[in-house]
């Protein structure tokens, strides 16, 4: 019925399946619509509210080689930014800076009254004190009210809802349930997902070494309200119509890495990222090193390994 969204389920075993099919049904069942981000002359985009369940997260291989900005090093620099805070020094809500990260939002919500909430670090609290592990209330957010409605650029991720089930050989299962305003699917989504699949594995792993139980990730789902392609996006080298021409004529092992395949290339961002910051911190500029640390071998946290 016109003016109605279009909702598309998605349902994949892994990541990079989930990435194929998400872009064929917004491609084919998405509507037809302007943003108020469009340049003249752009096609409408493509917008429906889509809701993606990836089985098994983890499963490999696990990344795509299209669909998102830059290459493996910088999907490594992105994942640090969500889950160790890399770049939080940036945020400057309301000025020049980032308004946000994920990772401040969600281990240090401020709702503007300078008093930081770790919601990531009382969830897990609460898993590991409680009686049981059947509670339904294990959430996050990001979305200050007084704020995001008024800056430029306001958080696409909005909650993160975190749920344990009993599986099999008394192994509890953590499952995830992400929910976003917005998204740029070509741009953001596989990279989103990566980051917040990593935090729900973090969780696992550290409820399970707390409460002394056996655990595992669990199955992700990932739901949009406004999932998109803008129009600007379809032609060109890494737009849509090269992404689906690829996809329809390559097998998935050819189109994606495995963990193992990017093992190198993951450990060497490590690296360059620490000294890009020890450099920033010296007074070099964002992304520069100096010519005296050594970018190959420049130690980095421990837990960046984790």
């Amino acid at each position: 019925m016109k003016g109605n969204q279009p909702v598309i389920l998605v349902e994949a075993k892994t990541l990079p399946e989930a990435f194929g099919k998400t872009l064929k049904d917004l491609w084919e069942k998405g509507m037809d619509i302007a943003t108020s981000f469009d340049n003249p002359g752009d096609p409408p985009s493509k917008d429906a509210t889509v809701l993606v369940l990836i089985e098994d997260p983890f499963g490999e291989p696990r990344f795509h080689k299209l669909g998102w900005p830059g290459g493996p090093q910088d999907l490594e620099i992105y994942r640090l930014e969500v889950v160790a805070g890399v770049h939080d020094h940036w945020v400057e809500r309301g000025g020049i800076k980032w308004n946000y990260t994920y990772h401040e939002r969600l281990r240090a919500y401020d709702v503007g009254t300078g008093s930081k909430t770790d919601q990531i670090e009382n969830m897990i609290k609460e898993m590991v004190e409680a009686p049981d592990l059947y509670r339904r209330r294990f959430q996050i957010i990001t979305w200050i009210p007084s704020v995001d409605p008024f800056i430029k650029d306001p958080p696409c991720l909005q909650r993160l809802h975190f749920r344990w089930l009993p599986g099999e050989d008394d192994t509890w299962v953590l499952n995830l349930n992400s929910d976003w305003r917005s998204r740029d699917f070509l741009k953001a989504w596989f990279m989103n997902v990566v980051g917040i699949s990593d935090i729900q594995r973090l969780v696992a792993q550290e409820v399970g070494k707390r409460r002394g139980i056996k655990v595992r990730v669990g199955r992700y789902t990932d739901k949009s309200d406004s999932l998109h392609i803008y129009g600007k996006d379809f032609h060109g080298t890494g737009g849509t119509k090269e992404c689906l021409d690829r996809i329809s004529r390559q097998n998935l092992n050819e189109l994606t890495w495995t963990t193992d395949d990017l093992k190198e290339i993951f450990l060497e961002s490590r690296h360059v990222l620490a000294a890009q910051l020890e450099s920033e911190k010296r007074g070099a500029g964002k992304g520069v090193i100096l010519p005296d640390i050594d970018a190959k071998t420049f130690p980095y946290p421990a837990e960046w390994d984790e």
